[in-house]
């Protein structure tokens, strides 16, 4: 009944996005300074276990059931009802259950509000994260799904986001600035990361989870799935690249931790793009993607936006730019719709229109958001917590042993 080289290809898809929580985990964590890694790690994994349990109760339902041309679907499949374990996923010609497209975007719901937690590492409570980690995905997360992937109101109105520019990246970014804003700077501005190498197998996690990410967001087997590989690849060693060259040119030597920003920048990049441009048009955009991301970085330093792990400037402007280039660069010979270059204006409008309004509703909705919780639960920590360490003060734990760093 099912194709088994497709059922294998999308188990392995969905796997390796799974992979990408946890090396989301440990990039964040080598990142941020030594009393603080359990914190941040913690509110990776701590999504696996929240946003699987909301996915199946309503997640999935209000993201893919219903609300044909609308803002979110309805609550026909809570709790998975109606959907047998041998249902075949219309979405690719029944080649394999529908089980496993709910997992694979399972995965991308995990990660997304875990992506926030590093604009904010050591300043929220623990009790008002995992409030912020539902409110979010009911409010901002599933919306953007069921309007871009659910047949919802963008993608009736002609708007494409190939693995996620919008309903990931440009979402997650700007709601991460909100969060800077509503929770203020850090007192203790000199925390360094904690571990680089820690950092590096986080991107490499990150890397080769993102190969399932864009690859398998073609939801089967074919040349599109071939190039949206491809294109991750090269725009993320491109990024990597540009962005190495300007920092060592800037500040006169090589830095490690720049060339990996500069791959994951790249890689959020392309996300949008990956299935809809040529292969040359990734090279661009990885080029782009390291000399903006890294701009955007620069100015967030410049106006003291205290956004911790850079994720606005990373994946916030990434995925923005990610989306408006896709506008540019589509081609009708690779997956049926062209971009400015080829002509069409309406397209490139609309990406933009589109990944702007995203953006501004996730910061708006998420500043107000938090705003509320605090009548709820303290959001910001308290100064001694902070100066302390979230490690020993919220979860009574220490990463290492005395005297190991």
């Amino acid at each position: 009944m099912f194709d088994t080289g497709t059922t294998t290809f999308m188990i392995l898809s969905t796997s390796l996005v799974m992979l990408m929580t946890p090396g989301l985990a440990f990039f964040y964590g080598g990142l941020a300074g030594k009393r603080n890694i359990l914190g941040i790690m913690m509110q990776s994994f701590v999504s696996l276990g929240i946003t699987t349990i909301l996915w199946v109760i309503a997640g999935y339902s209000l993201c893919f059931s219903g609300g044909e041309g609308g803002i979110i679907g309805n609550l026909d499949y809570a709790f998975l009802n109606g959907i047998p374990f041998d249902h075949a996923y219309s979405g690719a010609d029944g080649q394999y259950p529908e089980y496993i497209f709910i997992a694979y975007q399972m995965m991308f719901a995990i990660i997304t509000p875990a992506l926030i937690t590093g604009a904010f590492v050591n300043r929220v409570t623990f009790k008002a994260y995992l409030i912020f980690l539902v409110a979010w995905q009911l409010f901002v997360y599933y919306p953007f799904v069921h309007m871009v992937w659910g047949n919802g109101l963008l993608a009736a109105w002609g708007v494409l986001d190939f693995a996620g520019g919008i309903v990931v990246h440009a979402t997650a970014g700007f709601a991460a600035l909100a969060s800077v804003f509503y929770v203020g700077k850090r007192k203790d501005t000199q925390s360094p990361p904690n571990s680089i190498p820690l950092v590096a197998i986080g991107t490499g996690l990150l890397w080769f989870g993102w190969y399932g990410f864009n690859a398998g967001s073609e939801l089967k087997v074919d040349s599109i799935t071939t190039l949206a590989f491809l294109n991750t690849d090269v725009a993320a060693s491109f990024a990597a690249i540009t962005w190495l060259l300007i920092e060592w040119k800037r500040e006169g030597k090589p830095k490690y931790v720049g060339l990996l920003t500069g791959a994951v920048a790249g890689l959020a990049t392309i996300t949008p793009a990956a299935g809809f441009v040529p292969l040359w048009a990734a090279m661009v955009i990885g080029i782009a993607a390291g000399a903006f991301t890294f701009a955007a970085v620069q100015l967030k330093n410049r106006w003291g936006w205290d956004d911790a792990l850079d994720v606005w400037g990373v994946h916030g402007m990434g995925g923005f730019l990610g989306t408006i280039l896709l506008g540019v660069f589509a081609s009708k010979a690779i997956n049926g719709q062209g971009g400015l270059l080829e002509g069409d204006v309406s397209f490139f409008m609309k990406e933009a229109v589109a990944v702007t309004g995203a953006s501004l509703y996730a910061f708006v909705f998420t500043y107000g958001m938090l705003i509320l919780i605090n009548f709820v639960t303290k959001v910001k920590v308290s100064e001694v917590d902070e100066m302390e360490g979230l490690d020993a003060s919220i979860h009574g734990e220490k990463a290492y042993d005395e005297g190991a760093l």
